[in-house]
């Protein structure tokens, strides 16, 4: 009996020093995949480094292109399209016009559009109801045909029209009037007609290339049976910009960072050399930059943002797009761990196939996992566990993970404040003249802006560092939250054919 306690013992004994062994080795094993992980992490942190010095070449080749593209119509990937929007002080914002009644605007932006209805009080400059609807797009859509897509919005457009209810009124006698915010590159020949340039942001629609966008709504609506005008057409920017400067008449720019980024600005007119039709009576021109396309050898890219681009329905465009916007970042974020899973086994010995998905982490599931200040990090965890299917990640490895997220934002931010201290170098509102500051509010507007905190504030505090103290005290960036619609509105409103007849 002895001998079997003996033999039993010893047999456990054997098999807690096999166990400490395979424990050791393991943990041996890990060490240098762990070495592995933390080299992938060291080199993209210093590929995507965004020194001040970096961020002044990456604003002054804005500016080289701003010029470019306000000389010629190719002479520069940054489009810097005419908006036809020449009467952004004198005519949309004079408080004395009798720019009354009921105006609606559509805003197609991304995966989701926005139909709003905008009373406007009788010469009181103010807005006195409104209303909105939001809604999505079925995927389908953004890859089918351009009768499919339009077809798809004038539905929706007539059923918000038939909800039409109390406080919104038309004035007898008129048809109503729409301001369509199209938020894709477009040239524009008028105030409500444009074609088409390219599609941005997932749409793929080969039809609708070198169609007027305004031409196809209009046929879609009349199939609705919808009596409506297109009044005016614009992009995201132009309408933000428009939006924020019926508040504000220092705005001087607006920039959406959103699903995709751009960003538009007031120019001189006789600083457009490629305006060659009449000289607008306001002397200023709203320009749409389409900066989502710029591109320069000083902007940090890395080897995920070569692939991203590569894979991409637009590759080798929009290249500062897939750097600073919404749609991007989380994937960016996903290809770095995908190769720290394959090279250094980062989630354990295999790698997850959720994780090989592209595009499964989004930007706010980023967002949240870097806003995670839990003990724990918990809610990094609950993210890796709901969307890669990822459990029992340590501690240690969370706080990887939030590190890739924080470089990943901060570089975005950061490029993103270049682009904008690159616009106020062009406007001469980056330092001061004889001592003399001007006040300048940038409209800014976007889910990834509103939403995601410390991209904001890395952007403000970026921007700040560039312009300097002195000059940071006369700027600031205010938030035009649906600003795109109600600027729509707005124009269409300034462009009102009726507005038009009362002055002739």
């Amino acid at each position: 009996m002895g001998k079997v306690v003996v033999a039993a013992i010893g047999a456990a004994a054997v098999v807690t020093a096999v166990a400490l062994i395979l424990h050791r080795r393991r943990r041996m094993g890990d060490m240098p995949n762990w070495v592995r992980a933390m080299d992938i992490v060291t080199e993209f942190e210093e590929k995507c480094g965004t020194p001040i010095g970096k961020l002044r070449q990456v604003a002054d080749a804005m500016v080289v292109e701003m010029f470019a593209g306000l000389a010629s119509e190719n002479g520069s990937r940054v489009k810097m399209l005419i908006s036809y929007v020449d009467n952004v002080c004198n005519q949309i914002f004079n408080r004395n016009r009798n720019e009354d009644g009921l105006f609606y605007a559509l805003d197609l932006g991304g995966t989701n559009f926005r139909v709003l209805r905008v009373q406007l009080d009788a010469g009181g400059g103010s807005i006195k109801n409104l209303e909105f609807t939001e809604v999505a797009i079925p995927p389908e859509l953004m890859v089918g045909t351009s009768d499919a897509l339009f077809g798809y919005i004038a539905a929706e457009l007539a059923n918000f029209v038939a909800q039409e209810g109390k406080g919104f009124y038309l004035s007898y006698g008129r048809e109503r009037e729409l301001g369509f915010t199209f938020s894709f590159p477009v040239m524009q020949t008028s105030i409500n007609s444009g074609t088409l340039i390219k599609w941005t942001k997932g749409f793929s629609i080969n039809d609708a290339f070198g169609q007027d966008v305004v031409a196809a709504l209009t046929r879609a609506l009349k199939k609705q049976g919808l009596s409506m005008h297109v009044t005016a057409l614009a992009n995201d920017t132009v309408g933000t910009l428009a939006g924020g400067r019926f508040l504000n008449r220092d705005v001087v720019a607006a920039v959406i960072l959103g699903t995709g980024t751009n960003a538009a600005y007031v120019e001189r007119a006789d600083a457009i050399p490629k305006w060659h039709g009449p000289p607008p009576r306001s002397g200023e021109m709203v320009i749409n930059m389409e900066w989502g396309n710029f591109h320069s050898e000083h902007l940090p890219l890395t080897d995920y943002d070569h692939a991203l681009d590569f894979e991409s329905l637009n590759r080798g465009e929009q290249i500062f797009e897939k750097m600073i916007s919404g749609m991007y970042l989380g994937e960016i974020v996903r290809r770095v761990l995908c190769r720290m899973a394959e090279e250094a086994a980062f989630f354990f010995e295999t790698v997850p196939p959720k994780l090989q998905i592209p595009f499964i982490l989004r930007t706010p599931d980023m967002s949240a996992m870097h806003h995670d200040t839990s003990p724990d990090l918990r809610v990094v965890g609950t993210k890796l566990k709901d969307i890669l299917e990822i459990s029992n990640v340590s501690l240690k490895k969370s706080k990887v993970i939030v590190k890739l997220c924080d470089i990943v934002a901060t570089r975005g931010a950061r490029l993103a404040a270049a682009g904008i201290f690159g616009i106020l170098k062009k406007v001469g509102r980056h330092a001061s003249e004889n001592g003399k500051n001007q006040k300048t509010v940038i409209a800014m507007d976007g889910g990834l802006y509103e939403h995601y905190t410390r991209f904001g504030s890395c952007l403000e505090n970026t921007l700040k560092d560039l312009v300097g103290d002195e000059v940071w005290q006369y700027i600031s960036i205010q938030h035009a939250n649906d600003g795109s619609g109600i600027g729509a509105a707005l124009l269409a409103a300034s462009h009102s054919r009726y507005l038009e007849a009362s002055e002739t």
